[in-house]
């Protein structure tokens, strides 16, 4: 008989779900590298660039296969099937917008290294791509509102239809920079296709 790993999934969701980092503590172990995973690791355990990019790359996928697929929607009213879908594109980007972010600190703890990433990291503490990424190279204006876009979805487009307490203009700001940037699908895709390449050659060049 066939046991998949997701089997533990259903046993203990949450036990399961957490389970990253004592997975790459024993990886390491069988590498020569002893981990104990029986203590809680510290601060400095979970800042491994590997533990954070295979995180970018899981948000990544949840957010590529919602977007290949279409919600179900025989359950609501049929007045609410566009509403709904594009509140479930909204969540997809939120899962793409927090992909890029975990990414780009990965590029962060690489270039830094963990010390130097902990010394700084209190800057870092927010979810505004385009001040993230500004180490990146050869961003235009287009990518930069690409990012400040998903920014909104971060925040509070992927979460709640509404911004907070007079802070409706932000979702004035979203069809501005959609509007005034053009940007398509395809635009978004190439700027985080383009940031996950970056991530790899910054590993190679570690």
């Amino acid at each position: 008989m066939n046991v998949s790993i997701r089997d533990s999934f259903a046993k203990d969701p949450f036990g399961y779900s957490a389970l990253a980092w004592h997975k790459w503590g024993m990886v390491q172990t069988m590498a020569g590298f002893p981990v104990d995973i029986d203590n809680s690791p510290k601060s400095e355990d979970l800042k491994s660039p590997v533990l954070w990019l295979s995180h970018a790359h899981a948000l990544s996928e949840a957010a590529v296969i919602l977007l290949r697929n279409e919600p179900k929607l025989e359950f609501i009213p049929i007045t609410m099937h566009g509403i709904c879908d594009s509140q479930y594109c909204a969540v997809s980007l939120m899962l793409v917008g927090y992909s890029l972010e975990i990414c780009l600190k990965a590029i962060l703890i690489m270039q830094k290294g963990v010390a130097g990433y902990v010394a700084v990291e209190a800057k870092h503490r927010h979810h505004k791509l385009d001040e993230l990424a500004n180490f990146m190279p050869d961003l235009n204006a287009k990518d930069k509102a690409i990012l400040k876009a998903l920014t909104h979805y971060i925040y509070w487009a992927g979460r709640y239809p509404d911004p907070g307490l007079s802070q409706e203009k932000k979702l004035e700001d979203i069809f501005t920079l959609a509007e005034t940037y053009e940007i398509t699908a395809e635009d978004l895709f190439e700027l985080s296709s383009r940031i996950m390449r970056y991530s790899y050659k910054v590993a190679e060049d570690v």
